[in-house]
């Protein structure tokens, strides 16, 4: 974690993306300048079902930019749509469904949390998702 905060603009281009599983992650804040939180613009494909995980530290921050889909909300689902937006505690199981359309959302922790930290799944996770088992 960088010392010192800078100010940070990502443009519509974007920043690095890697596919792990259902899910296109696109980095907004770089490991490099990350301080109190993480942001991801996150992308599913029409017809995917994500794995269920959660978070024991973050609290997590999605809005609905696109598409549409259902949330998986510890075990209740939420239809979804452009301009929602879910405050996950930490704790909250979830996962994602999509019908005919690319789900798009912004997508917040804080703390912050990456592929490696404090990501957590019921069943074994996409590969790429490495966080240890949690306690």
């Amino acid at each position: 974690m960088s010392s010192e905060l800078r100010l940070l603009h990502v443009g519509k281009a974007g920043g690095p993306r890697v596919k792990l599983g259902p899910y296109d992650i696109e980095t907004l804040i770089a490991e490099s300048d990350e301080g109190a939180a993480t942001a991801y613009r996150i992308r599913i494909a029409p017809h995917q079902r994500t794995q269920v995980s959660y978070h024991l530290v973050a609290e997590e921050l999605y809005y609905v930019i696109s598409g549409s889909g259902v949330a998986l909300l510890d075990g209740e689902e939420q239809l979804l749509r452009a301009g929602d937006f879910l405050r996950l505690p930490p704790g909250t199981t979830h996962g994602f469904v999509t019908a005919e359309e690319e789900l798009v959302m912004l997508d917040v922790h804080t703390p912050g949390s990456r592929t490696n930290r404090d990501v957590y799944f019921l069943e074994g996770g996409p590969e790429g998702f490495g966080a240890p088992l949690p306690p």
